[in-house]
């Protein structure tokens, strides 16, 4: 049977074998905005799992009568995780050990309560996951729809942000072209991710991606990085050298910071790029190479150039293709997403239990301005796991700063990413109720939901 369409309310399963439990349980999530189905049975669980999507699941784990084992509900987690091992599992029993949780997490749990519960733990672990569940199904849904492009030799790419679409339908169009591109933009915006993903994306995909950053190779040894060199070519020349161009032969060459190149070397690259030819340092034969060229700068190459300090001739060459790559503080709707991506590495990494971002921490990564860009979310994200002492990353790990002169700037915003950015601040504000969040931006709850299918906010 076809799943049902997510419904734009956070959707939980209750599964317990005590009916007063659920009735319990209904009446605090209804009160805080959640849609509820109950079950009463394991059977039952993997049944409603199957039809419709739920962001997450609190269970018991124990079904049958006089059990206190939880060895029921364990078998259930590793089914669960067989099925859709995005979706959160929140486990509970009156019979909890540090034994049955530990095994419960291994088998897949989330989290895991004793009865009787505290209601605001409660409510904190079903937001968390919530949070976190949807980001991860988001992570899936785009890797569907090719926006998310990942592979054992490619890299991880989020770009969900209407802000990075003309990126992507740029590499859709000139990656399986031979094409140079040109890739600018920021410090830390993620230039070199684009260029793996534009080498995944062409037909030189099995060949080498050789890369070089041009800005950490003395002036001296810029013509042996890059062309090779044979014994005796200068003192410290013991061997023969096999240069860049040489390794990336039949692939792809990156060339980052391609603006640090010193003026009266440019001539010996445009050389080989108008030609594929070149000699080695110490030799008078001929090499010739067949590659595709990616550069990648943060200057405005066009001041270089008026400054004498650029050769016009070479940008031709470099930039058959611009692609410019966004600052994280024009594509924010992409920081929850990478911050997860990041959380799930550094997690696994350092062998911690955090299960994902409270709403404070939230809130905070959405209002600070990155100007560090991607690389920076990454090393703070790496911080905060390893700073972190509960079962979710709190604001105060970030370490993170936000001043008013660091929010949100709307100078160079349209309409819509303004309306965009007061309905998720509105929404993070109150924790998701959709009526305190409509109530405080002036609208009616069925206005507020049209505005969220309008943007493609959950």
């Amino acid at each position: 049977m076809d799943k049902i369409e997510q419904n734009p309310l956070p959707r939980v399963l209750l599964a317990d074998d005590q009916l007063s439990m659920l009735k319990a349980l209904r009446l605090l999530l209804k009160g805080e905005g959640y849609e509820i189905q109950t079950v009463a049975s394991a059977a039952a669980i993997l049944e409603a799992i199957g039809r419709q999507d739920f962001d997450v699941v609190l269970m018991d784990l124990n079904y049958m009568r006089g059990s206190t084992s939880g060895q029921e509900g364990l078998d259930l987690l590793s089914k669960i995780q067989q099925i859709d091992s995005t979706l959160p599992v929140v486990v509970m029993t009156a019979w909890g050990t540090v034994e049955l949780a530990v095994e419960a997490m291994r088998r897949g749990a989330r989290d895991f309560l004793t009865k009787p519960w505290k209601n605001e733990r409660l409510l904190a672990i079903l937001r968390t996951q919530v949070e976190l569940g949807r980001a991860l199904r988001n992570g899936r849904r785009l890797e569907q729809e090719n926006l998310l492009l990942r592979g054992e030799d490619r890299p991880f790419f989020i770009a969900q942000s209407r802000a990075m679409q003309p990126v992507l339908d740029t590499i859709a169009r000139v990656g399986p072209s031979q094409a140079n591109v040109l890739i600018t933009g920021e410090n830390g915006v993620g230039k070199g991710i684009v260029a793996q993903v534009l080498h995944g994306a062409s037909t030189r995909k099995d060949k080498p991606l050789v890369s070089v950053n041009t800005a950490s190779i003395p002036a001296t040894l810029f013509e042996s990085e890059l062309f090779g060199h044979v014994a005796g070519a200068f003192t410290d020349a013991r061997s023969d050298r096999i240069g860049r161009f040489k390794l990336a032969d039949g692939g792809t060459l990156f060339l980052d910071e391609i603006a640090s190149i010193p003026a009266n070397l440019q001539s010996k690259l445009l050389r080989v790029l108008e030609s594929g030819e070149f000699e080695p340092v110490g030799s008078s034969k001929t090499h010739r190479v067949d590659v595709r060229i990616l550069s990648a700068t943060n200057a405005n190459l066009a001041e270089e150039i008026a400054a004498s300090r650029f050769r016009q001739d070479l940008l031709y060459r470099l930039k058959t293709v611009e692609i410019r790559v966004p600052s994280l503080r024009e594509r924010r709707e992409d920081i929850p997403l990478l911050a997860t991506h990041f959380l799930q590495r550094y997690v696994g990494r350092y062998r911690k239990s955090l299960t994902g971002f409270d709403a404070a921490s939230l809130q905070v990564l959405m209002a600070y301005s990155w100007p560090g860009n991607v690389r920076e979310l990454d090393h703070t994200v790496e911080r905060a796991v390893l700073m972190a002492r509960g079962d979710s990353v709190q604001a105060s790990d970030l370490g993170l700063e936000v001043r008013p002169e660091a929010g949100f700037s709307i100078d160079n915003m349209t309409i819509e990413q303004v309306e965009q950015m007061m309905i998720r601040n509105s929404l993070s504000r109150f924790q998701g109720d959709i009526s305190k969040a409509a109530e405080a931006l002036g609208l009616s709850r069925a206005a507020l939901y049209r505005r969220l299918e309008k943007h493609g906010i959950e």
